[in-house]
């Protein structure tokens, strides 16, 4: 396995932003970048995959939007959870711990 490879788990990225937008607004880069310093550098998010990421949730209702002058004097995006985001944040954080401690169990089991 390499582990120089630091892009996120697919369908997790869902979750990574959620949980980031949960406690302050962001722009996208302040999200890509708060994700990568909390991981400690274990997650780098494309910016590709981290746009297309922010319109689908924003379509799907979990995000707001507004234009905002950033501390440059910069125009940026900035992206908002809503009340329908923090429910599915709260679910989807239950399921990845289920499956996580699963996981735990499954890789320690001994064969």
């Amino acid at each position: 396995m390499d582990q120089g490879n630091t892009d996120v788990i697919q369908g997790t990225l869902d979750l990574l932003i959620l949980k980031t937008l949960s406690l302050s607004p962001l722009h996208g880069y302040g999200i890509a970048k708060r994700i990568e310093q909390v991981s400690q550098g274990v997650f780098k998010v494309n910016p590709g995959s981290l746009l297309t990421c922010l319109k689908r949730l924003e379509r799907g209702g979990w995000l707001d939007s507004e234009w905002r002058q950033t501390e440059n004097s910069r125009r940026a995006k900035y992206y908002t959870l809503t009340r329908a985001g923090l429910r599915h944040l709260e679910a989807a954080t239950g399921q990845w711990q289920r499956r996580s401690v699963a996981m735990g169990r499954l890789l320690g089991a001994e064969g």
